[in-house]
């Protein structure tokens, strides 16, 4: 994933960019640990009779890995989803329920697309109104997809038909989503569907494309009635997904809820103890969370913990991005296990904080473990980690480096590639000089920690509020005016 590595490289302000095999195992076959460069320097000899205490050792041990940030990549959005629907409502939205960096990975980015497989990764950075106060930007985007081009699709689709779903928009909604990705789909995927209560049923087993009618069938028998036993649903979609498995397909499971789980195990971690032996065989899962009121905890640890992604719906424009749009061009996988990690040159940064990823985080060893789980990202997504950074005083010279590191989707090879940033190519004021792009991912990120903690970077609603609306006019985008109208509505309410 990213890693801003800490010093070494080129000249003042430059950048660079590789991408490269993964490193090679130690003698004892586990992946070597990754370090910013700054710690392969030489040791200085040690007088005669002269060691280092314990102690000593875990303080410089300490201090290089404060300087380290490793995550899983991750491109849920439905904090934001949620949150949109919350304040449309009149309602603050949960502070519980606030994951920043779905905020800002619900924005459009204008990252490049890499030539091939894998990421490019982009870097930049701006300073905030203090002098030595500045926002990192990581960026890492895939290559796109022609959808005509892809692998066939093998979909399980895992419906909550519970007593909750009879809320209006919920099952209605689940229906018309299906009916409309039925349609979309290419003849040469194939769609099971399975409809869970107290018990789980499959109405349709895996069924090629060619028998449209009966696909739209059995959605049309889906009805509202009994409990909410997730884990039934969820482990009889994988059952399904996994006697059908096609090696040459892409094998993914969508589950349709409102994640409030109340028969059977109710706990992310027990359910997907359940499903463990299957989605360990290639098969993703989506989630996809509807109503007003949903488990967002479970749907989304579900997601995370399942090589999947979390998005949550509520209105059919919502539901038509995710099932006409977004999930037939992204069917397919560009990376498995994907991490990011980004290593700040001591010597330039006094100490820096990622917004978000609070629980996608890992320690620094774990990035070059393969057996460690990262996030499964499709083609043409665009992920972005925002970093709040204090520089020293008239520091100098490369400021971080940025490496992600992934798996083929087929083979499981691990393969890496990064891209470091100097001091001087920071644009000198955040509002003034920087990108476009950048300022938006700031205000979301800012609106986002600040409905979750009442503050953020120093700035209020009103403020938050101004730049959304600037930003609007210049970037054009349909999305920023809407940040900048749930700015408004949010001051409102709180």
């Amino acid at each position: 994933m990213l890693a801003l590595a800490a010093c070494g490289g080129g000249p003042e302000g430059s950048t660079s960019d590789s991408a490269e095999r993964a490193p090679e195992r130690t003698q004892a076959g586990q992946p070597a640990p990754a370090q910013p460069r700054a710690t392969r320097r030489p040791q200085a000899p040690e007088a005669e009779g002269e060691t280092r205490t314990d102690a000593e050792q875990d303080t410089g041990r300490d201090s290089a890995e404060a300087q380290i940030s490793t995550f899983a990549l991750d491109v849920d959005t439905a904090s934001y989803s949620y949150a949109r629907r919350a304040l449309g409502e009149g309602r603050w939205p949960e502070p519980a329920r606030i994951r920043p960096e779905e905020f800002v990975n619900s924005f459009g980015q204008d990252y490049a697309e890499p030539a091939g497989d894998g990421f490019t990764v982009h870097i930049d950075g701006a300073r905030m109104s203090g002098s030595d106060a500045a926002v990192v930007r990581v960026g890492l985007r895939t290559r796109g997809s022609d959808a005509a081009a892809r692998r066939p699709a093998d979909l399980t689709f895992v419906v909550d038909v519970s007593g909750s779903m009879a809320e209006p928009a919920r099952l209605d909604l689940v229906k018309a989503s299906l009916h409309t990705l039925i349609d979309q789909l290419a003849p040469g995927d194939r769609v099971s569907v399975v409809a869970f209560s107290d018990t789980a049923e499959t109405l349709v087993p895996m069924t090629p494309l060619t028998a449209r009618p009966d696909l739209h069938a059995a959605v049309d028998r889906l009805a509202v009635q009994g409990g909410t036993n997730l884990e039934a649903g969820l482990v009889t979609g994988y059952q399904e997904a996994s006697r059908a498995f096609r090696p040459a397909a892409t094998n993914r499971v969508v589950l349709l809820s409102d994640g409030l789980a109340n028969q059977g195990a109710t706990a992310w971690q027990a359910i997907l103890d359940r499903v463990k032996e299957y989605a360990g065989r290639q098969v993703t899962l989506l989630t996809v969370g509807v109503g007003r009121d949903y488990g967002d905890e479970l749907m989304e640890q579900l997601a995370d913990n399942g090589d999947g992604a979390a998005v949550y719906v509520s209105t059919r424009e919502e539901a038509g991005k995710v099932f006409a749009e977004r999930l037939p061009s992204t069917i397919e996988l560009r990376a498995r296990d994907a991490k990011a990690q980004v290593a700040f040159n001591p010597s330039v940064v006094e100490s820096q904080r990622l917004v978000g990823y609070d629980n996608r985080a890992m320690s620094a060893a774990e990035f070059r473990d393969d057996a460690r789980d990262g996030g499964e990202i499709g083609p043409g997504h665009a992920v972005t980690a925002l970093y709040s950074v204090r520089l020293k005083p008239g520091a100098t010279g490369q400021l971080a480096q940025a490496t992600v590191r992934w798996q083929d989707p087929d083979t499981r090879a691990p393969a890496e590639a990064s891209r470091s940033v100097d001091v001087t190519a920071l644009a000198p004021s955040i509002w003034d000089k920087a990108p476009v792009r950048l300022q938006v991912d700031v205000v979301a990120a800012a609106f986002a920690v600040y409905m979750r903690d009442r503050e953020a970077f120093g700035l209020d609603l009103p403020v938050l509020g101004e730049h959304a609306r600037r930003l609007a006019e210049t970037a054009e985008d349909p999305m920023v005016s809407e940040l900048a109208r749930l700015i408004d509505r949010a001051r409102t309410i709180g």
